[in-house]
């Protein structure tokens, strides 16, 4: 009965047909899975990028630890020839101050844009960097600014004492 309605020619053009579908989903399959897989290799590399890239601007800071300059009494006073004491955040990686900018703005604004040239802070170390150009008189408020080179930045901002009662060092 089944000899007599399907012939052997015609059941092996069907299997054949049939192998031949089966084979081009296998790769149409394949193909998939290979793009599939390196989309998601980019992205992952993009993505531990954009991490160590956040991390560092989070991570790696520096703190300012004193302002120190000299003071001249007068009407009002000021204080001139400072500088600022650097450190490293808790956490930061070894951070190369020349590669930073230094911002100092008195009563809001820009007095100067400063060149440091300090070299690499270390863990446990200070640094004092010249905060040249730069003079404020009794009750000024000055902020520094500076900013690492992966971004991130430090906003201090100190006063000057009012009334300078003395001459000499001083601390802000």
């Amino acid at each position: 009965m089944f000899t007599e309605k399907f012939n052997s020619e015609e059941r092996g053009q069907v299997g054949i047909g049939t192998l031949i579908v089966f084979i081009a989903l296998v790769l149409v399959a394949a193909i998939a899975a290979g793009v599939l897989i390196n989309t998601a290799g980019f992205l992952q590399s993009q993505a531990e990028q954009t991490g160590q890239e956040s991390t560092a601007q989070t991570a790696n800071n520096v703190q300012v630890v004193s302002v120190n300059g000299t003071a001249t009494t007068g009407d009002p006073g000021s204080v001139d020839t400072m500088s600022a004491k650097f450190q490293l955040a808790p956490g930061s990686e070894p951070i190369d101050l020349d590669a930073g900018t230094l911002e100092v703005f008195v009563e809001g604004s820009v007095v100067s844009e400063i060149t440091v040239s300090a070299g690499i802070l270390d863990d446990g170390e200070t640094v004092d960097v010249a905060l040249s150009g730069v003079t404020v008189n009794a009750g000024d408020d000055m902020t520094i600014i500076y900013t690492t080179p992966d971004g991130s930045q430090t906003e201090t901002t100190v006063t000057a004492p009012e009334p300078i009662t003395t001459d000499g060092d001083i601390r802000l």
